[in-house]
């Protein structure tokens, strides 16, 4: 078993994990809410708080500070400038105990929704951006530069006014994809992770309820850790959750202060029952010796412990590791160890994203060889694993 995270000011490539690795459940306080229970605060421990006015002012700015009684407040003209956070190359060392500590509130003001027709048809305005995470080849640091907490936007009523529109004037989906045979499907967590969201906001929720509404929609969000509040949501099958799950060697090194693995896999069945469609993300997918026996062994925990009724309904993402060379060089400063795996430039390339970031992929034959591989795979161990996106 792994030994408990350190604490965040030590030495950061040593900060591997949020939790010691056993195969327990998240507590709950005697209230039966998990957001005030100790494991919850190991994960957000809110000491400090960055906001423009107009989010302080919002009913769901109120609602955020009173659950943070005390918490300093500074005030700031836009929440994407901030020097003491954005820009700021000295804190690489105070990578963790940023977000850990610290969280931005601020208002979005420019809501779109982007066609995607990937893992999702559309890509809904985030309600967050930036995660108290920390896993190494995240992608929503290399636009904030040394330091991503969790930034929340408190207009939430707007933003989901704004999808009840997008979802009126698609009308019913005209016939079967990849991401849905029936629903649009709007991708709400592209910059963030909802779970940890609702430690601090009622956004989630208001989301997930808002989609039991819309009968020709649903939402959509990829996460790494357990949160058993969302369980004590109605979702009415109008949300899917997609845990995103890797081989646990990897996951101790890259996925930082998540939920284990395990407990990640062991959640499936609860969130199924709850209300939620359950679909899997097997990513990234990490190129590195024995890769594909850790892989094979991870398919085969599939297989032996989620329920027929869990199988009968998933499906899985497949996606390659995408680096980028600017988050790299942030790594070396604080997680140097992470890019013993992600960086390898003999087998990667140069590509510029959809986004027009440019970023460092596997060259085109390496991936090509590796899905083949991975469909065998799951042909294998899962074979009840639909793929349906692989990139």
């Amino acid at each position: 078993m792994d030994q408990p995270a350190e604490d965040p000011s030590s030495k950061g490539s040593e900060q591997q994990t949020l939790f010691d690795w056993e195969d327990t459940g998240p507590a709950r306080t005697a209230d039966g809410a998990f957001r005030d229970s100790p494991e919850a605060r190991r994960m957000l421990d809110v000491r400090e708080v960055y906001a423009e006015p107009a989010a302080l002012d919002s009913p769901r700015g109120r609602q955020i500070m009173a659950r943070l009684p005390g918490v300093p407040v500074t005030e700031v003209a836009n929440h994407w400038q901030i020097p003491s956070l954005h820009g700021n190359d000295g804190n690489i060392g105070r990578w963790v105990r940023i977000k850990t500590e610290t969280l931005v509130l601020g208002v979005k003001h420019k809501l779109t929704t982007r066609h995607n027709g990937r893992s999702a048809d559309w890509i809904a305005p985030g309600p967050s951006n930036g995660c108290a995470m920390a896993c190494a080849y995240c992608y929503v640091p290399r636009r904030k530069g040394f330091a991503n907490p969790i930034t929340l936007f408190t207009n939430i009523e707007a933003i989901v006014a704004h999808v009840r529109r997008h979802v009126r004037a698609q009308g019913p989906k005209p016939e079967p994809n990849q991401c849905d045979p029936e629903a649009w499907v709007y991708d709400i967590g592209e910059n963030g992770d909802c779970s940890v969201d609702a430690l601090v906001s009622d956004n989630t929720a208001d989301l997930v309820d808002a989609f039991t509404t819309m009968p020709t929609a649903k939402a959509s969000f990829a996460t790494k850790f357990v949160n058993p509040d969302l369980l004590a949501l109605d979702p009415r099958g109008r949300t899917r959750v997609r845990f995103s799950v890797m081989p646990t060697d990897d996951a101790r090194l890259l996925d930082i202060r998540t939920s284990p693995v395990p407990e990640r896999i062991a959640a499936a069945a609860d969130f199924l029952d709850a209300g939620y469609e359950v679909h899997f993300n097997l990513s990234p997918v990490v190129l590195r010796p024995g890769w594909e026996r850790d892989w094979a062994d991870l398919l085969t925990h599939l297989d032996d412990v989620l329920p027929s009724r869990v199988k009968a309904q998933a499906a899985a993402e497949v996606i390659m590791l995408t680096h980028n060379q600017s988050l790299h060089e942030v790594n070396l400063g604080w997680h140097p160890r992470a890019e013993d795996l992600l960086w390898q430039p003999e087998i990667q390339e140069t590509k510029r994203s959809q986004n027009g970031a440019l970023n460092v992929r596997y060259d085109l034959e390496t991936k090509r060889q590796a899905l083949a591989r991975m469909r065998h795979l799951l042909a294998e161990h899962a074979p009840w694993l639909r793929i349906r996106y692989a990139f």
